[in-house]
């Protein structure tokens, strides 16, 4: 009896062990925000500003841990692409041009999520660290000239315990954030939208 008591409470305490390495998914709520200033080239004239959302898939990676593929992260496209247009069109503006949603013969700015990832370690049971990247793809389109740039931010971070949700959107967001200002920084997008 002793025997079963002790072995009962050693598959108790395990099943406690091995549940607190088991992370939850996290539905993720970036904010990113143009974090550089920027030198106007327009005049106030309009560009038709549009955001899309090129990825496969709103998963960004797991959290890792004992049962990696149970903690997806994701980012839902209704979330972030409002925010992200918001940012483009303030950029736009920052450059001394005014968006519009549509005018006949603009010039027009594609703003794409290409890929937003996020990696943990997949052979250890605690979340240690994480890689995080970003790319976007910035295409410009003025009567017949043309222009598109890949413009990547990432982050390798570490941590003492797994990091939460609000924790987890920040570094995104932040990504996310240097991502969008080095597309904005390329001085090509403004001069093309300026012609």
């Amino acid at each position: 009896m002793l025997h079963r008591r002790l072995l009962f409470g050693l598959l108790a305490a395990t099943s406690l062990v091995l549940g607190g390495c088991a992370l939850s998914p996290q539905q993720l709520h970036p904010e990113p925000k143009l974090n550089a200033s920027l030198t106007a080239v327009g005049q106030g004239q309009p560009v038709v500003v549009r955001v899309v959302d090129g990825r496969p898939s709103p998963v960004l990676g797991t959290r890792g841990g004992l049962y990696a593929e149970t903690s997806n992260l994701s980012v839902a496209s209704a979330d972030i692409l409002p925010k992200l247009q918001a940012q483009a069109e303030a950029a736009v503006r920052l450059l001394g041009f005014t968006p519009t949603p549509n005018a006949v013969n603009a010039p027009q700015l594609t703003i794409t999520l290409a890929e937003l990832k996020y990696q943990s370690p997949k052979d250890s049971l605690y979340v240690t660290e994480a890689d995080i990247s970003a790319t976007i793809r910035a295409e410009v389109q003025n009567a017949t000239r043309r222009y598109a740039g890949r413009y990547g931010a990432s982050l390798n971070q570490r941590f003492g315990t797994a990091p939460n949700q609000q924790t987890n959107s920040k570094l995104v967001g932040d990504v996310l954030s240097d991502a969008l200002t080095r597309a904005f920084k390329d001085p090509a997008i403004g001069q093309l939208l300026a012609q």
